[in-house]
């Protein structure tokens, strides 16, 4: 049907899966970090802000994290299901690395996030934050474990292959294989990226709303200057990504610049737009800048960049795609470097909270941040292909073998349960962003914290059946 096989809707479920599961993570690890930031400088100022704030994404990063949770456990399944052979092969590096993230990370994680959320009024100020700290130290260590798996699967490292299945040699090869390091970073600033838009979205909103009280302002103000410092960085770490994936998988760069041929010793242009077309091998419609190309990905004037016709057409990944991925991820980050510059320069002239066209683009920024991961997401593992292990092993060669007729069926119950789910879920979740934080505006209230007296940090009580009270659109509509 459609001249797709089992082994297309078996990429396209691992595909639909793993975009609703990376979307989880990568808020919970920069809402964790964020919450212990947040209650260090209550610890430290007593300012009631910050503890307001505290409460007010404790609840949303707790429905976060459950979602995160429910969608991991589909992940590892699907090894075994959809891709056996896979499992058979590399078993023996992905299992034990995605054990090490279950001992380590989810054990610390879930060690402490009881004391996280439900401890407020029950164990000492210092004690809550070091769990609060733990939870944001584990997602973190999480995020360490499976970019190692993945890494390893990009630029495989520190192994033997006896009977056709690998064995590892050397642990801290496959650990800190060459990618790792570039990838962790990059994933990991993506995520605080992400919840720093997140964040000054939300902010933005109320303001557009005329709710405007200390608190939202300080999450607008923490939002801008994580985004006016963190992404310039993230520009930075891309581009030492790009060199190593060009010295270790040329093929990849190739696709994502479009790039078919060089021509004698000419330098390589840069394609800002095309549409690449890998039957006649060549980018239609190109707009391309000279030099440019071999500047960004050589750093110098006069190195030409590998292009596709040197690769044999099955070792070729899908150009069209990771084409416009990459772009897409890229105008993003521009985008973002943008409204952090605007933030700063509003901020000087005390209009930041004032201005409603950046408001409006503060607002519309909010989802930006996640589309950047997809969007690089799909460029990493597109442009792996035809590749599960680089070099090693064939997508092909990996799957389970089922049928046309079973993968249909699964697939679509996948589609239909997730958007049940998770719909529910981010409904809900957008609902306590509506709700706003909860302050006590010209009342005498309790200091709060570990001991005392405040309202109860449970994140399934923190909306009521009509969210904020009024029939206004709610924020999914806004954004």
């Amino acid at each position: 049907m459609f001249g797709l096989e089992a082994l297309d809707l078996a990429r396209m479920q691992f595909a639909f899966t793993i975009s609703f599961h990376i979307l989880f993570p990568a808020i919970t690890i920069g809402l964790a970090s964020y919450l212990a930031v947040l209650e260090g400088l209550w610890l430290k100022t007593h300012n009631d802000t910050y503890r307001d704030l505290y409460h007010f994404w404790s609840k949303i990063f707790a429905v976060n994290f459950g979602m995160g949770v429910v969608s991991g456990l589909v992940m590892a399944y699907q090894f075994g299901t959809n891709w056996s052979r896979f499992s058979d092969f590399a078993g023996s590096v992905t299992g034990p690395l995605l054990t090490y993230e279950v001992l380590t990370a989810f054990f610390l994680e879930a060690g402490f996030l009881g004391v996280m959320l439900f401890g407020w009024n029950k164990v000492g100020r210092n004690l809550h934050f070091f769990a609060t700290v733990m939870v944001a130290i584990g997602t973190l260590i999480s995020t360490f474990w499976i970019l190692a798996s993945n890494s390893w699967m990009q630029t495989p490292q520190g192994y033997e292959i006896v009977n056709g299945q690998v064995i590892p040699v050397d642990w801290l090869a496959v650990i800190f294989n060459p990618s790792f390091p570039y990838r962790l970073l990059h994933m990991s600033t993506a995520a605080f990226v992400a919840t720093a838009f997140f964040v000054g979205s939300s902010a933005a909103w109320h303001l557009l709303r005329g709710k405007d009280n200390p608190a939202i302002r300080t999450m607008l103000s923490m939002a801008m200057w994580m985004a006016l410092i963190v992404a310039p960085i993230q520009a930075v770490i891309g581009d030492f990504h790009g060199l190593n994936t060009l010295e270790h998988q040329p093929a990849k760069i190739a696709a994502i610049e479009g790039h078919w041929e060089n021509v004698g010793d000419e330098p390589t242009p840069l394609i800002l737009f095309g549409w690449p077309d890998m039957k006649a091998e060549k980018t239609k419609f190109a707009v391309e800048i000279p030099y440019l190309g071999s500047l960004i990905l050589t750093h110098s004037l006069d190195k030409q960049v590998p292009a596709l016709k040197e690769f044999p057409p099955e070792d070729r990944p899908n150009s069209t795609i990771v084409f416009w991925s990459f772009r897409i991820m890229v105008g993003l980050g521009f985008l973002m470097i943008f409204t952090g510059l605007w933030s700063l320069w509003l901020r000087k002239r005390d209009k930041l909270y004032t201005s409603r066209p950046f408001l409006y683009l503060a607002l519309w920024m909010g989802p930006s941040g996640l589309i950047a991961i997809l969007a690089g997401w799909f460029t990493t593992e597109i442009g792996r292909q035809p590749w599960v292990v680089y070099g090693l092993m064939r997508t092909a060669d990996a799957s389970s073998n089922h049928s046309f007729m079973q993968m249909s069926i699964t697939l679509i119950m996948f589609v239909v349960v997730y958007f049940a789910l998770f719909g529910a879920g981010l409904g809900y979740m957008m609902r306590l962003v509506r709700k706003g934080p909860k302050i006590d505006e010209g009342k005498e209230t309790n200091e709060g914290g570990p001991g005392r007296k405040r309202t109860p940090a449970r994140p399934m009580s923190a909306a009521d059946d009509n969210g904020d009270g009024d029939h206004s659109p709610s924020l999914t509509k806004e954004i």
